[in-house]
């Protein structure tokens, strides 16, 4: 018997959004209520299990830290962070350069018009996070540094495996009702910006926006390989090249997670050691969000200028700084960073649960294939970096030769 072929989840969501404007338009209002419905609860549920997934994913992948790599940790996360202020600072240049020019004041004035004419859901579920996304990311840190501290003296392993089976819960929540259902959220959220009339006026926008987020990610990989590759001794467009694999595969996938094998296939092809390939690239499907760090920009960029709010640079510096933080706990999930980015929108005037939330979040997940894309390769950049620092300047010795085709335990 035949394996029944699955949609992709890009493939839904275009479903998704295009049923979402037919609805809207041709439909009785009922029908749209309903929608909105349905959506409005899976968000509240998607709030609530944000704090979740970052204890989760965060607090495993320090637990299983060997021993002396508290140092290791600390370079790896400061490179990431430092590549993610980087690529947000230059999405904002690009932003108020080029943007401008896409926002027309009659296009911003139909959608300011007809976000006042949204539809109510019929009802609500107060479900809020039992704990901020703040302080979930302090927890993940506290749980898994004093895990793997813990395992190092030979203890500590109910908890190691307390957190090894949480994660698997979460993975599992993620994998048979979050991912799947999330065209539907979408499709709720495009019926109300269809009824209202702002989906056209919005979309009219942000195709030109996207083709440059796009770009932005080329030229930003290309950069970093170039940085990355001329302190390693390596050539950045042979890496690159070598990165292509893991840059499909996320493109096809969407998500950072389900990329680290081939991820690390590719690093061992760019000459990483092991040690540091194995080590570096799953963490840096969590820390490094580069890509998604231009994406967010430039979109909240793009929507504080269509409603002719404060977009300054030192607000958006401030943004992007704080939003570098948050977005280390964004799991390795289609949409992940966006939803911690959520709780941050205030810090620029927007309401994390209101209409440009909401229209953020659809727009930051039809193209996040592409982001996801750009963190995950530029995770190889950041790799090779980290092995020579660990080596030349962590412990001092040389990097030891590996027979690299032998070593190979995925074929790419």
């Amino acid at each position: 018997m035949k394996e029944k072929k699955k949609i992709g989840l890009i493939p839904r969501l275009i479903i998704a959004i295009a049923l979402g404007i037919l609805v809207g338009q041709y439909l009785p209002e009922w029908v749209t209520k309903i929608a909105i419905t349905i959506s409005g609860l899976f968000g509240a549920f998607l709030n609530f299990i944000i704090p979740l997934m970052i204890i989760a994913f965060v607090s495993k992948g320090i637990a299983d830290l060997s021993e002396g790599a508290g140092k290791l940790l600390g370079v790896t996360v400061g490179l990431a962070y430092a590549s993610t202020l980087v690529a947000g600072s230059l999405s904002y240049v690009m932003s108020t350069n080029i943007f401008p020019s896409f926002i027309r004041p009659e296009l911003a004035e139909r959608v300011q018009e007809a976000t006042a004419n949204e539809v109510a859901p019929f009802f609500e579920i107060p479900l809020g996070a039992f704990i901020d996304v703040t302080a979930a990311l302090v927890l993940a840190f506290m749980l898994g540094l004093t895990v793997s501290g813990l395992r190092t003296k030979g203890s500590g392993e109910i908890f190691y495996k307390a957190i090894n089976e949480f994660n698997e819960i979460i993975n599992l929540v993620l994998v048979k009702f979050v991912i799947p259902l999330l065209p539907f959220f979408i499709f709720g959220n495009f019926c109300n910006l269809s009824y209202s009339g702002s989906v056209f006026a919005i979309l009219g926008i942000f195709w030109k926006i996207f083709l440059c987020i796009i770009a932005l990610h080329l030229i930003y990989m290309v950069i970093l390989f170039s940085i990355s590759g001329g302190y390693t001794g390596r050539n950045p467009f042979k890496c690159l090249k070598e990165a292509i694999p893991a840059y499909l595969t996320a493109v096809g996938t969407q998500s950072s997670a389900a990329t680290i094998p081939v991820n690390v296939a590719c690093n061992r092809k760019m000459g990483v050691t092991r040690q540091i390939r194995e080590f570096c690239i799953p963490l840096c499907a969590t820390v490094h969000l580069s890509g998604s760090m231009i994406t967010l920009t430039a979109c909240v960029y793009t929507l504080l200028t269509m409603f002719n709010m404060d977009n300054s640079f030192g607000l958006l510096v401030k943004f992007i700084a704080i939003l570098g933080v948050a977005m280390v706990a964004a799991p390795g999930a289609p949409g992940g960073a966006v939803m911690s980015a959520l709780p941050f929108l205030p810090v620029v005037g927007i309401d994390s649960s209101g209409t440009l939330a909401t229209i953020l979040i659809s727009l930051y997940l039809t193209q996040d294939s592409f982001g996801t894309a750009a963190n995950v390769t530029g995770d190889n950049a950041i790799s090779m970096a980290v092995e020579k620092i660990y080596y030349k300047h962590i412990i001092k010795k040389p990097i030891p030769e590996e027979n690299f085709e032998e070593d190979a335990r995925l074929e790419i």
